[in-house]
């Protein structure tokens, strides 16, 4: 029975590890993307909801183009004991954040940074994937337990997404409402057209349609 048991934990484990790396490699190479490269729709819930999440991030980096290029990894660092400090927990905002923080290191800088340009071109490919595998160690790693108390990415996007309607609580007021509508509709038309044929006389055959010559 234990051995069910810890085979089932590692079995979770490695699949939190497995999704968090996924989620955290399509973000970054989509932040990094070179010119002429098609932007991949994201293939999984938590992506849908980091990018979009990250798109209105308030945490965008200071730095220079030129500096963004340097030490993309300590910059990191630096940016995760600024906002998360040693002994504490993360919340969701701040992780969005921080992978929010790791795009921004990554994305390729505008024309007119020739020099940046080409600093770019020969690390990013290789800091991308040092991102990933230090962001993904920092989550499943060390906050791990925090992350596990969350929900995992589910709990992310249950955080986040707007809950879906109790299709089940609000179908039956609804048919009411709509058979109370039609019976009142059928009323309406009922009394409508009794007044119509009540103020409406025509002629019988007791009465003179004309004067009599």
């Amino acid at each position: 029975m234990h051995l069910t048991m810890n085979l089932r934990q590692a079995v979770e484990d490695d699949e939190l590890r497995l999704r968090t790396q996924r989620l955290l490699t399509e973000f970054l190479e989509h932040r990094a993307r070179r010119r002429g490269t098609a932007p991949q729709p994201p293939s999984t819930a938590e992506a849908t909801v980091m990018r979009s999440l990250a798109a209105h991030s308030w945490l965008v980096t200071p730095h220079s183009w030129s500096r963004r290029q340097r030490n993309r990894l300590q910059q990191m660092v630096d940016q995760i004991e600024s906002l998360v400090p040693d002994g504490a927990d993360p919340n969701w905002l701040s992780v969005v954040a921080l992978v929010s923080f790791a795009g921004a290191l990554l994305e390729r800088p505008p024309p007119g940074h020739s020099q940046a340009r080409r600093e770019w071109g020969a690390t990013v490919d290789q800091d991308c994937q040092r991102l990933v595998t230090f962001l993904c160690g920092w989550l499943t790693g060390k906050h791990r337990t925090w992350m596990e108390a969350q929900g995992g990415w589910d709990g992310f996007c249950h955080n986040f997404m707007p809950a879906p309607p109790p299709w089940g609580r609000l179908l039956a007021p609804l048919l009411t409402s709509c058979l109370i509508l039609i019976i009142f509709i059928c009323l309406w038309i009922k009394i409508l057209v009794a007044k119509c044929l009540t103020s409406f006389h025509l002629p019988t055959c007791d009465q003179p349609s004309g004067s009599e010559m």
